[in-house]
């Protein structure tokens, strides 16, 4: 049973995450909300590029990439969260819904059933799932701490690198022999994801750490 402070914790982390999630769409597209981006086609085709990591075919042998399958799953709720924004401009309404709604996930017979009621709920609603959504992350071993952290470092590091160069091409994607995401990783990983200033700390840390 989930207890009211980590009802209320997940509730904020949502809060946060769709300001980040509205903040990275307007910096693509200024007027990303007047344009009718076909968000719920993301969300199936994700999870169609999600179940080739997981492995389904039962004429060879698939072991399943789970920190694949887990990275997929933050992409898709990039596209969630504005699934969700579209439908509904107030965050605190958003947020206090979606947080209710994991806290009772849809469960197929397996995580590739689970799936399919995610991808199922976008053709068929062209809406987002969240109740199936958070089926899928206990399915795949993976927290609401982990998304939120996954999630705020992904966009941290989106942000970064549009500020550094990535539209013009002069931006580094690797430091010192390693890859930015793997700096991000280990950011994350040292990072308190509780602290209110949580996605600001990654981005210093990525500043501190790119190379001058």
């Amino acid at each position: 049973m989930t207890t009211h402070s980590s009802l209320e914790t997940l509730t904020h982390q949502i809060s946060a995450m769709l300001d980040m999630q509205h903040a990275m769409n307007s910096k693509v597209h200024p007027e990303w909300f007047e344009q009718g981006f076909q968000w719920y086609r993301a969300i199936w085709v994700e999870c169609a590029e999600m179940l080739d990591h997981y492995g389904w075919k039962w004429w060879k042998h698939q072991q399943p990439d789970m920190d694949q399958v887990q990275l997929e799953l933050v992409d898709i709720f990039h596209f969630g969260l504005s699934c969700k924004i579209i439908e509904n401009s107030d965050f605190q309404t958003i947020a206090t819904e979606m947080a209710s709604a994991m806290q009772r996930p849809a469960l197929g017979g397996d995580f590739k059933e689970t799936l399919e009621l995610l991808a199922a709920h976008a053709l068929n609603t062209k809406q987002f799932d969240v109740a199936s959504f958070a089926g899928c992350l206990e399915q795949c071993g993976m927290s609401a701490d982990a998304l939120y952290r996954s999630y705020v470092g992904k966009n941290s590091l989106n942000f970064f690198r549009q500020d550094h160069g990535y539209k013009d091409g002069t931006y580094l994607k690797v430091w010192n022999g390693r890859e930015d995401n793997e700096y991000l990783v280990d950011i994350i990983n040292r990072l308190d994801s509780s602290a209110s200033d949580f996605k600001d700390q990654v981005y210093k840390a990525l500043e501190e750490a790119y190379p001058k």
